[in-house]
């Protein structure tokens, strides 16, 4: 049987790897696509949930949901939130950085949806393309 997911997270992530692994670049849009959905859906909670749509009070219900260990803010207010994690949730290490982008549309959709659709996310590393870390910025598009 292999290995056991932890959780629903990593769960998710041995079925994305098996997708891609399988499919290759053609499952990204899919991958991509689905993943976007999924931060819409997450991303309207939380946004009804909270008292404002602040990047910074978005930013700290989303790093609740981290294990302090895993996870690093860097920076956190209303124009910028960037983090850094030392492992990836779906246990997307040493995939691929197309991968985690796609992948990655969750947060992004996440934060456009919560915040603003003007929210752009830039991933400087990934653990997925075999960097010791991740970091990711968070902040309003022509800033």
């Amino acid at each position: 049987m292999g290995t056991l997911p932890k959780n629903p997270i990593e769960a998710q992530g041995m079925l994305i790897k098996a997708f891609y692994e399988k499919f290759g670049k053609d499952a990204l849009s899919i991958i991509k696509d689905v993943c976007k959905k999924q931060g819409r859906s997450l991303g309207l909670k939380i946004k009804n949930k909270l008292q404002n749509n602040k990047l910074s009070t978005v930013a700290t219900a989303f790093s609740k949901s981290y294990n302090p260990n895993d996870i690093k803010i860097v920076e956190l207010s209303d124009e910028k939130f960037q983090i850094q994690g030392n492992r990836c949730p779906f246990g997307l290490e040493n995939t691929s950085r197309e991968l985690c982008e796609a992948v990655m549309e969750i947060d992004a959709e996440y934060f456009r949806t919560a915040v603003n659709e003007n929210i752009q996310l830039k991933i400087i590393k990934t653990v997925a393309a075999g960097d010791e870390y991740c970091d990711t910025i968070y902040n309003f598009k022509n800033k």
